[in-house]
């Protein structure tokens, strides 16, 4: 189920080079909403709505948060709606994280973002607080976002940056493989670059780990009618299962929240 209107903006922030934070009031919407799901925007001028994944749900004020980069014409002009402006959207949409209805106090859950993949799993560690260890990749320090937004959800941070000017020096999947061997997790969940969610599902794979991942892709219609979205995924063949077939999925109507075990990225 999901809403469409136009939500005030009642809060604004540029909170890096050219990554904006937005909260939108929208009751309706923030009580149907879970970690993982998206909202599709309507931006004047533009033709297609723009995907923009729901970083913050707030229940009890009734809100949204959502935080984006600009990355061409259309999110360049939807950081010209201020606060009191309205902004039109479709939302929540898509399927959301699996996060476990209760987790043993000694056990816990890693979240691994990378760069603008990082806001989705701010609502999954607002819901798991101290049992989240969070892997947050950036490409150097001026690109960190959120990381104080994630110890206040108590969550452990470990930054990583390619050049090394913070946290540790090199890929996610490295602390992420030193976080599993500690016997104690129970799921990842992860959002990012492809490649960096294709090393993720591999490293889970050889500690037999359960991941989700959350895709991106270009979308249409938001809803799975048009299809532009489509991602592969693996299923077992109809006329025989202990055979594996490839097929298409719609990112917006099946995720964007795939079982790694599942999707092919």
């Amino acid at each position: 189920m999901y809403k469409c209107g136009a939500y005030p903006v009642i809060e604004k922030t540029a909170i890096s080079a050219g990554i904006y934070s937005y909260e939108i009031l929208c009751p309706e919407v923030a009580e149907l909403a879970k970690p993982g799901q998206f909202v599709h925007i309507k931006i004047d001028g533009f033709t297609l709505r723009r995907p923009i994944s729901i970083c913050e749900i707030d229940h009890k004020n009734g809100s949204l948060r959502i935080v984006f980069e600009i990355r061409g014409q259309g999110t360049a002009k939807l950081t010209d709606i201020n606060v009191g402006d309205n902004i039109d959207m479709i939302a929540p949409l898509g399927n959301g994280f699996n996060l476990p209805p209760d987790i043993h106090p000694n056990r816990r859950v890693v979240l691994v973002g990378g760069g603008i993949g990082v806001p989705p799993l701010l609502s999954v560690a607002k819901v798991m607080k101290e049992n989240a260890t969070a892997i947050l990749g950036f490409r150097s320090y001026d690109k960190i976002i959120l990381a104080g937004d994630f110890k206040q959800a108590d969550a452990h941070v470990i930054p990583c940056t390619d050049d090394g000017s913070v946290g540790f020096h090199g890929a996610v999947t490295i602390p992420l493989a030193q976080e599993l061997a500690k016997g104690d997790v129970d799921k990842v969940y992860a959002c990012g670059p492809e490649p960096m969610l294709k090393a993720v599902i591999a490293e889970c794979e050889k500690s037999l780990i359960d991941c989700e991942v959350s895709l991106e892709e270009r979308m249409g219609c938001g809803v799975g009618a048009c299809v532009v979205c489509a991602c592969e995924v693996k299923q077992k063949s109809p006329s025989d299962d202990s055979a594996v077939v490839h097929t298409m999925a719609r990112v917006c109507k099946d995720g964007p929240v795939f079982d790694g075990k599942v999707v092919v990225v």
